[in-house]
């Protein structure tokens, strides 16, 4: 076989393996060597402005006008790059916190916070360009890319559902996350007026939407269910048959026999998340490894669900 279908196999193979913190690490490196080929392609053509013509259709833009015209931006931005370190401490980030996000949460609500933050990053943006004076002659050519707010989003959520989670980094040692997170924002905060403003507004959307997100969870309201129940829904409209078709009477009487053990009521689900709550209280204190086994079993399926 030769060498190039064995690479794609190995990351087809690890697409469809791997968790989904290797899924979008996966689609933002893909996305970006895809384009920096036809940007090398069309640039060894001398066309180089069909490229331009194409980026800009897929960054936001901070003047309303022309984001009325190209609503879809608002999901395309946090996906684009155009630098290779830009995506390569992106994407570090985006491994570290959210393989410590997971851990804790299970495989299931990281997308979701992934495109909460980016959009979050997105209205921060966007509010900050249209309303502030300092930006009014700048949002008319002002273009956003980059998925830093929603990895902002990821950092945050995962240094708020554990603060005390230790990383070790060079020439520092062990560092609490909660430390990591608030100097990044530090940083951005200073950096406002340096250069790259709306990008560096953009990482306080996604960080308050991080800090938001557990804390929501932790009072019992989860905003990852409306993505789950789109993507539920949507697997459902894939997988259905067509009206005519006959169901096999084996899955209607293992449907039936599921029935009485899968009904939640509402008591079970007031339950359940107090007891989510004392489980991420003794995280936030104790720490993962001080959860008992049945602890860490209830956590484990209830992120699954």
């Amino acid at each position: 076989m030769p060498i190039g279908n064995n690479i794609f196999e190995d990351l087809r193979y690890r697409f469809i393996t791997g968790n989904a913190v290797v899924k979008l690490i996966l689609c933002n490196v893909g996305i970006f060597f895809l384009f920096s080929i036809v940007k090398l392609v069309l640039f060894l053509f001398q066309h180089t402005s069909w490229y331009d013509f194409a980026i800009d259709k897929l960054m936001l833009p901070a003047y309303v006008p022309t984001l009325l015209k190209q609503p879809w931006t608002v999901l395309s931005y946090m996906f684009l790059h155009d630098d290779f370190f830009h995506i390569l401490f992106n994407m570090l980030w985006l491994y570290w916190f959210g393989e410590i996000f997971v851990l804790y949460l299970g495989d299931k609500k990281i997308v979701p916070l992934y495109l909460l933050g980016g959009l979050s990053g997105a209205l921060f943006y966007l509010l900050s360009y249209n309303l502030l004076p300092v930006f009014a002659t700048e949002r008319f050519g002002a273009m956003l890319l980059g998925a830093s707010a929603s990895v902002l989003a990821i950092v945050f959520g995962a240094a708020t559902l554990n603060p005390d989670h230790q990383m070790r980094l060079l020439f520092l040692g062990d560092v609490r996350i909660k430390y990591i997170a608030l100097f990044s924002l530090l940083i951005d905060i200073i950096n406002i007026p340096e250069g790259n403003a709306g990008g560096y507004i953009a990482h306080l959307g996604g960080a308050l939407c991080g800090w938001l997100f557990i804390k929501g969870l932790r009072s019992g309201v989860d905003a990852s269910r409306p993505f789950a129940r789109f993507t539920a829904s949507v697997a459902r409209q894939l997988g259905s048959r067509p009206s005519g078709a006959a169901k096999p009477a084996t899955a209607v009487k293992q449907v039936k026999e599921r029935a009485p053990k899968t009904a939640t009521t509402a008591t079970q689900v007031a339950s359940d998340q107090e007891r989510l709550d004392e489980i991420l209280d003794k995280i936030s204190r104790s720490g993962y490894d001080s959860l008992t086994d049945e602890e860490k079993k209830f956590l484990y399926d209830f992120s699954n669900r």
